[in-house]
């Protein structure tokens, strides 16, 4: 068997979000060939693979969808590195397959079962993840997501979209009163201000609010105008989605505008892992028996660490090879050394944390 089977087999099978029904059952067979106890689709279409049947659990959740895009999957060798490129090598089949394998190399432990799922959906709006979290009750989850064989992440900021409305009566062009796209301007210069006395005492990315003005349009009808700003956030740990939308809302930034806001889509907090933790200590050694100095990573982005994490209420780490680097580019690849490194990592890892 090559030790790059699952993950080849894995990469080889094109599965953008909404279409990952053809690499979910190869995974489960994967599972099953590679002799896990169980392994299965859920009811949201999950790919799940189950090892031992202890009353301990370790839940290892990757994501099985891609970013649309298709790379055709090949092996080039740079510089004596062989690398794999095809969609999802990286963000974040690389990860997934690196869970699947290791959990195979260790086999069954007294009194513990390994879970590994991979979730569907989690580049729109995390359907998979959802379901599960309400499915398993871990003691330990690791997320799979590309941060580089020897390094963990231990947060993801947040996010929450808003529609910030403003609407004026119809006035005549030669009035010289204020146009709903003239206030829709003031009210962005206002949310940025704020921001920006915000962020300024905040040395670190991942304690910053990152604001985006992704679109605006207007237009008016014969009684009424109006202006329309989509403004997008990233969070951080201590501003929950709930206080941005009461932050852009609040009368102190209207001043003269009037406008409304109205969220848009999922909103997501912000989610930071405990760093003394015995899951923390195990990736520790895993990292440093492969000949690497450990490292901790904050991310400006979500996962579905974000979806979990707060209703599993338990340690957890999110790790995988890959350069994250390449997440979503046409030349996304991942070096075939380190993915090994990474199994060998988990692998020690999940021995030490079950021993």
């Amino acid at each position: 068997m090559s030790d790059f089977e699952t993950l080849v087999g894995l990469v080889s099978q094109y599965s953008p979000s909404g279409q990952e029904r053809g690499a979910v059952e190869w995974l489960v067979a994967r599972m099953k060939s590679l002799g896990y106890d169980d392994a299965f689709i859920d009811e949201a279409g999950n790919a799940v693979g189950v090892m031992g049947k202890g009353a301990r659990q370790v839940v290892l959740l990757g994501h099985i969808d891609t970013v649309p895009g298709e790379i055709p999957v090949r092996v080039e060798t740079h510089h004596d590195a062989s690398l794999l490129h095809g969609r999802g090598s990286v963000d974040a089949k690389g990860p997934l397959a690196s869970f699947v394998d290791a959990v195979a190399k260790v086999g069954a432990k007294d009194g513990w079962q390994f879970v590994v799922i991979g979730a569907v959906e989690e580049e729109r709006d995390s359907e998979g993840a959802r379901f599960v979290a309400n499915q398993y009750k871990p003691d330990f989850a690791i997320i799979g997501e590309p941060n580089q064989w020897d390094r963990m992440a231990l947060g993801y900021k947040g996010s929450a979209w808003a529609n910030v409305t403003v609407k004026r009566g119809q006035a005549h062009t030669a009035s010289g009163e204020v146009t709903a796209a003239e206030s829709a301007v003031e009210a962005w210069l206002k949310i940025k201000a704020y921001v920006d006395l915000f962020n300024a005492d905040k040395p670190k990315v991942f304690d910053k609010l990152l604001l985006t003005l992704r679109g605006m349009d207007s237009d008016s009808n014969d009684f009424e105008q109006w202006a329309r700003l989509k403004v997008g956030v990233r969070l951080p740990v201590d501003v929950s989605p709930e206080d941005w939308y009461k932050i852009i809302s609040d009368s102190h930034l209207r001043g003269d505008c009037h406008f409304e806001v109205e969220p848009v889509g999922f909103a997501i907090a912000a989610c930071g892992c405990e760093k003394n933790t015995p899951l923390v200590r195990a990736f520790l050694s895993g990292i440093r028996s492969q000949g690497g100095e450990p490292r901790f990573v904050y991310k400006t982005g979500t996962a579905d660490l974000n979806i979990v994490a707060p209703v599993w209420k338990c340690p957890a780490v999110v790790y995988g090879p890959g350069d994250s680097a390449l997440d979503h580019t046409p030349n996304e690849h991942i070096n075939l050394d380190d993915y090994q490194k990474a199994v060998d990592v988990l692998s020690a890892a999940l021995e030490k944390l079950t021993a």
